[in-house]
Order: structure tokens, then C-alpha cells, then sequence
């Protein structure tokens, strides 16, 4: 990590997202994404997805050290089938921007996105979201599309972002991603 409050966010562990954090992440996701949080239901689809021989699915979850025990503040998700990764979702709390905690949680599933095999990751980012556009070109991603409306209620475009994994490619998590 670098820049400013890089160390910010020093004791905030990534682990593997499971079914019992499915009630935190909705929280998180209801006050992240209010007008197009994502379903109970979908996660669970998402985690089914995510364990076991030819799991497609990576689910992360960052907890941060409170007096009463951790706290989600920040949660990803990659979908890779077929050699393209797709990022899912990427959400951090306010309190937890600018730490470095988005790019700690982007290089986590590029790194199993890699492990996949995938050799392009892609993702949606909001086009009035320059600062995750920012992290993701510091990735090396580079815009390739948008998508009208994608954005609930339908007035939000999504800027299509891709980036080319290839075997030279040193291990992400050597060092150098809202809903995606």
C-alpha cells in the first residue's frame, strides 16, 4: 500500500466470505448501493458457487479489530468461467476509503482470478465513480465499453473496464476495485 492513510487500515484481515456473512455483507450493501443493493438470495447463489472442485466463485469479506469483537467494512467478489474473470462487487465502507483497503480486496481476486486461469478480468464501475475508475486503471485496467442505464433506477451508466492477465504478469499480490 502507499499514498496517504495507506496503514489506516492496519488489523483489517481478508478472509473467505461464508454463508454466515451474508446478513453483515446486506448491511453493508443496503448502505453502500441503497437503490440497487443486491438480494439475500443472490448472495447465497453467489457463495454456492464458491467452494469445492470447479468452485467459479471467490467471496472475500475484510473485518477490522473492534473493542467487541470484528466488524465487517468491506467486502469483493470475482465470477471466473471459461478464462474471463468478472468482478462482481467491491464495496468499502467511507470510514475505510482511502486506506487502501479497495486496492488490498481487487488484488486478492485478481490473485484468483490468476489461479483460475483467466486470462481477462472485466467489471462495471459507475462512470460518476472516479475514484474507483482510478484504482482500477492504477491496476492497469483500461475502459472498453459502457453500458447504458445499467444502473439502478436505470439513469446510471456503467464504464466497462478490462484487463489482460497473461502468464508474465508478476503475482498481483506483490503489489502493482464498488459495485464493480
Amino acid at each position: 500500500m502507499t499514498g496517504a492513510g495507506a496503514g489506516a487500515d492496519a488489523g483489517v484481515e481478508l478472509r473467505e466470505m461464508r454463508w454466515w456473512d451474508i446478513e453483515g455483507v446486506l448491511e453493508l450493501e443496503r448502505a453502500l448501493f441503497p437503490e440497487d443493493a443486491w438480494s439475500a438470495a443472490l448472495f447465497w447463489s453467489e457463495l454456492a458457487h464458491a467452494r469445492g472442485p470447479g468452485a467459479t466463485r471467490r467471496y472475500l469479506v475484510a473485518e477490522a479489530p473492534t473493542g467487541q469483537g470484528p466488524v465487517l467494512v468491506g467486502y469483493g467478489g470475482l465470477a471466473a468461467v471459461g478464462g474471463t474473470g468478472d468482478i462482481q462487487t467491491i464495496g468499502v465502507l467511507p470510514s475505510h476509503r482511502g486506506t487502501g483497503l479497495g486496492a488490498r480486496l481487487l488484488r486478492a481476486l485478481l490473485d484468483a482470478a490468476a489461479e483460475r486461469a483467466c486470462h481477462e478480468v472485466l467489471l462495471e464501475v459507475r462512470v460518476d465513480n472516479a475514484p474507483a475508475q482510478r484504482l482500477y486503471e492504477r491496476f492497469g485496467f483500461t475502459a472498453v465499453g459502457v453500458r447504458r442505464g445499467y444502473y439502478q433506477p436505470g439513469d446510471v451508466d456503467a464504464l466497462v473496464m478490462r484487463l489482460e492477465l497473461s502468464d508474465t504478469t508478476p503475482s498481483l499480490s506483490e503489489g502493482t476495485r464498488s459495485h464493480g
